[in-house]
């Protein structure tokens, strides 16, 4: 009766931790340069007194999908999508160097180059500033002008682009990062297109019908642990009758 329990309960945690890993790429679909995570299962034991006859399946997230999402042209100076395999440098909260694809930028307060998310855009020797009442433009190699009034341009930096040769590693705050820890260095051959963004490259569709074959496994997964609930009821009735 164990064994039944306990393929049960491996199979339904491993389909609620699936789904957990759906919904957020799902929720992602729409976000510039989300890359979908991928998902796989993997035999762990069960640890404990006597043999390790039980094992727990279990769902792991072993990395993202590479393949790039749709380009679609904005017209906003601020906006770039990364051509090729090409990575965009950003300072992350802690200080350390990190990788995007999402290439929305703004200007903050302080007018230092931002993404959305309020990270500095890493340049030739630390974050890009940009003038006052600039107007900014960035060019294919992801070198920063910036016009004031009538004015000639200004370069102001050059945004690092950085081009791995393996798969990065996904942060807990989604950003990417090299496995080995170290920076990356720069790729002067790697470029943007301007005035466009990248898209995600998850497919709603995809992720809807992979969400809705996960229900219905967890919902297997839970008759199966009712029936062998049942069955033992059933036995322990019997058994106390005769």
């Amino acid at each position: 009766m164990d064994r039944v329990i306990y393929l049960a309960m491996a199979g339904a945690k491993a389909n609620m931790q699936r789904q957990d890993v759906l919904a957020n790429n799902l929720a992602n679909a729409s976000t510039p340069g989300f890359r979908a995570e991928m998902m796989a299962f993997r035999a762990v034991p069960v640890l404990g007194d006597g043999a390790s006859t039980r094992v727990y399946a279990i769902e792991t997230t072993p990395g993202y999908n590479a393949a790039p999402g749709p380009v679609a042209a904005t017209g906003r100076n601020l906006d770039v999508a990364m051509k090729g395999n090409a990575w965009l440098a950003v300072q992350s909260v802690d200080g350390t160097e990190a990788y995007t694809r999402g290439g929305a930028l703004d200007v903050n307060a302080e007018g230092v180059l931002v993404t959305r998310g309020g990270l500095p855009v890493v340049g030739d020797g630390g974050p890009i500033t940009i003038p006052p009442n600039a107007r900014v433009l960035i060019g294919g190699d992801g070198t920063v002008t910036a016009t004031v009034g009538s004015g000639a341009p200004q370069g102001v930096g050059r945004i690092k682009l950085v081009t791995p040769e393996a798969p990065m590693v996904r942060g807990a705050d989604g950003l990417f990062r090299a496995a080995e820890g170290d920076d990356l260095p720069a790729d002067a051959t790697a470029g943007v297109q301007p005035e466009a963004l990248e898209g995600s490259n998850v497919s709603p569709v995809e992720s809807m019908v992979a969400m809705i074959s996960a229900a219905r496994q967890f919902e297997q997964q839970m008759k199966m642990l009712q029936t062998a609930q049942e069955r033992e009821q059933s036995a322990t009735r019997l058994l106390s009758t005769s």
